[in-house]
């Protein structure tokens, strides 16, 4: 069993350094006579100037340090180096703390923040802010929710931890409950079990339902309604992607605040305004390192239902102010 190289170079803005291996050829083959006209070769991206830069700077290493640009190629070996960072649009709302242990930090995130570094969103992402705010370099999630839902988000502080709090929502042996603000329909008879077949093709944005065998199960149930609005709680006994904004859309009640269901509508990543109204509520499982029962519950409320004259003129965070900032 190969024994896992740990990265010589520490991490940067919360980011754990990239790592290369190097692929078995003949460098001759190749026409890699230097590690330089490899990474030039494995990283089009970058312009070939700026991996001059990189390697003059001495910010790719080895495992013996830094390596320079007459470095000889040199097959199954590792190199390491901080990807330059995309300019970001700053998220202007702030983590709250819900509860936290020697296992587990769990959070309320708020709307516009994603859950973990991917695209164009590298910083400004839930798990970066955290291991820098919290001082927390190994902090891993063990689960995900999409970029504009807010509410409770759970993630591993120690590494040998994750695997367990992990397989947890692989099994599907969390019960999860949301609640979500949408028109309220009189016509429209709740509680009701909605089943479909969902479908996300990779590269196309939006999810579909189609003709088949379900896959993707959501019991639907209104709280209450006042105004011509409703807010529902939303038990998914499946997790297929936008499962139950599909679901809800689908029963002519769309969201408040969704620009992909039932009309996919572009939205610039800096408008903050009128966020999508759904909110993780609640997370409850058995804890599989202790085997005490967990039941987690969120400090947020959705602002079109606590304030509707906030959410839909000025907007902001989505979530009320004084919960936004709970935990804190």
């Amino acid at each position: 069993m190969r024994r896992k190289l740990k990265s010589p170079l520490p991490q940067r803005h919360g980011l754990d350094a990239v790592r290369l291996r190097t692929p078995v050829v003949d460098p001759g083959a190749a026409g890699w006579a230097t590690m330089r006209d490899h990474l030039v070769e494995r990283l089009p991206r970058v312009a070939p100037a700026r991996i001059d830069a990189m390697l003059r700077e001495e910010r790719i290493v080895d495992a013996d340090g830094p390596i320079t640009v007459e470095s000889p190629y040199v097959p199954e070996s590792f190199l390491w180096f901080h990807r330059d960072l995309p300019v970001e649009v700053p998220v202007p709302f702030e983590i709250g703390v819900v509860h936290r242990d020697e296992h587990l930090l769990v959070v309320d995130k708020p709307h516009f923040l994603a859950t973990i570094p991917r695209g164009s969103h590298i910083v400004e992402t839930a798990l970066v802010r955290l291991r820098r705010e919290h001082d927390l370099p190994a902090l891993i999630p063990a689960h995900r929710l999409d970029r504009v839902t807010a509410g409770l988000l759970m993630f591993v502080i120690r590494p040998e931890d994750r695997g367990a709090y992990q397989t947890l929502f692989r099994d599907r042996l969390v019960h999860k409950t949301y609640e979500a603000i949408a028109p309220f329909d009189p016509q429209l008879t709740l509680p009701r079990t909605v089943r479909s077949r969902i479908v996300k093709e990779r590269g196309v944005i939006c999810a579909v339902e189609v003709p088949g065998e379900p896959n993707a199960e959501t019991l639907v149930e209104l709280a209450e309604h006042r105004g011509g609005l409703g807010r529902y709680l939303l038990t998914p006994r499946t997790g297929r992607t936008h499962q139950l904004r599909l679901h809800l859309s689908g029963l002519g009640i769309p969201i408040l605040g969704d620009d992909f269901y039932p009309v996919l509508t572009d939205k610039p990543l800096d408008d903050f305004r009128r966020p999508l109204q759904l909110l993780a509520s609640t997370l409850e499982f058995t804890d599989p390192l202790t085997g005490a029962p967990r039941r987690f519950r969120t400090r947020a409320t959705l602002q079109a239902w606590t304030d509707r004259a906030a959410w839909a003129g000025a907007g902001g965070a989505g979530i009320s102010p004084p919960a936004a900032a709970s935990g804190r």
